[in-house]
């Protein structure tokens, strides 16, 4: 459901790379790409794992094939900390790249991005937190994810975690977006069936929260809707067998429209609850998300019971002769149902949360407050005590 009408008074922002290269193999590309952007000395930012799985070795040799240097840049972490991103701005400037090309998951996509963009405007990654404060345009970027989730390589944010604080701290910027996305299914097949689920139900969270926030646009709910649709059907079957290529390049293409669709038009509740079960309980930030899911929108329905309906019908369920009411509420049962087929816990007590935590959790999710604001219901802390209570 595209609820155009509603948007004829509103401007609405369509923001994506410049290009994006979709298909079985296309990682080919990623040389000619790098000299068609001006690239010379280039630097590949990824992770140790990564590296580990030989995934890196193609790539370089590709940039090198076209007589460009290749240097490299393999530490970052997961949800990665601030001194990550500063230690790879310092790299860049010291060696001079140019150009840089990150390949592996959402953290290290985050960390090449920022660190390619903070590079030339200034050494320390937390001068720039917020809404557009990086002044200029920094290097060309090229971006590969390995997993099918964040939609990183599509967006123009990214998350770092501040360890001083031990909390997240997030840049926004038109300058972040990346000149190049190669979308190649065949990196993505290695992803053992957890890492499958968490990034797959990442990337499902996005396209809810775009479709239903208030602040989003007709390109953020089409791009929703489908990649909702392309999820529900394909994260089982690539939980199941990880060699389905067809069910990996449906996630891939999800991740990217997810990714492009909350980019235009934001997140919500599920995020900001989610965030102190990362920096807190150290839960992955998709496994986050997939737990706070049905809890959040089960409290959100009474925001908009007919786009909570349209998401039950695009994830399979029958809605024939529902009213709106009874159609949101099979939303949630649809979301259960997804999560017990790719075996994902939603009740917090499954990962050694006590009740005992509660205010833990409620004053975690009060320092992401930001995220209230386009959620369709408003929230207050007792709010969130009856949404973390319940997900118990």
């Amino acid at each position: 459901m595209v609820e155009t009408g509603r948007h004829l008074d509103k401007v609405s922002i369509l923001l994506s790379p410049q290009k994006t290269i979709l298909g079985k193999g296309v990682i080919e590309f990623v040389g000619k790409e790098a000299k068609g952007l001006g690239g010379r000395r280039v630097l590949i930012v990824t992770d140790p794992g990564v590296v580990k799985a030989g995934m890196v070795t193609g790539p370089q040799k590709l940039l090198e094939s076209e007589g460009l240097e290749v240097g490299l840049f393999d530490q970052v972490e997961p949800e990665p900390p601030v001194r990550v991103v500063d230690a790879c701005i310092r790299v860049i400037s010291k060696k001079g790249y140019d150009l840089v090309v990150g390949i592996g998951g959402g953290s290290t996509l985050d960390v090449a991005k920022g660190a390619a963009t903070l590079a030339p405007n200034g050494n320390k990654a937390l001068e720039f937190v917020g809404l557009d404060r990086v002044p200029k345009r920094g290097l060309p970027k090229i971006l590969i994810p390995t997993t099918a989730g964040t939609g990183s390589e599509a967006t123009r944010v990214f998350v770092m975690t501040d360890e001083e604080d031990n909390t997240k701290k997030v840049v926004y910027s038109n300058f972040l977006l990346a000149d190049v996305a190669i979308l190649d299914p065949l990196l993505t097949v290695s992803m053992p069936p957890r890492l499958t689920a968490d990034t797959g139900m990442d990337a499902l969270v996005h396209a809810i929260e775009a479709y239903v926030s208030v602040n989003t646009t007709p390109f953020a709910e089409i791009l929703s809707m489908a990649a909702i649709t392309l999820i529900a059907l394909n994260l089982p079957k690539a939980c199941a067998k990880g060699s389905n290529i067809e069910a990996r390049y449906n996630l891939l293409l999800a991740a990217n429209l997810a990714g492009t669709a909350f980019t235009s038009g934001g997140l919500g509740a599920v995020h900001g609850l989610a965030y102190v079960l990362g920096t807190e309980y150290h839960l992955s930030h998709g496994r986050s998300n997939a737990i706070m899911l049905p809890h959040v929108m089960t409290y959100n329905l009474s925001g908009n019971f007919e786009k909570y309906s349209a998401i039950a019908s695009a994830m399979g369920e029958s809605m024939a002769g529902l009213s709106p009411y009874t159609g949101a509420q099979k939303s949630v049962e649809a979301v259960k149902k997804l999560l017990d087929l790719i075996n994902i816990p939603y009740n917090l007590s499954s990962y050694g949360i006590s009740k005992s935590d509660l205010p833990k959790l409620v004053s975690g999710g009060l320092k992401q407050d930001r995220l209230f604001i386009p959620n369709p219901r408003n929230l207050s802390e007792k709010d969130l005590e009856l949404i973390y209570g319940g997900a118990f």
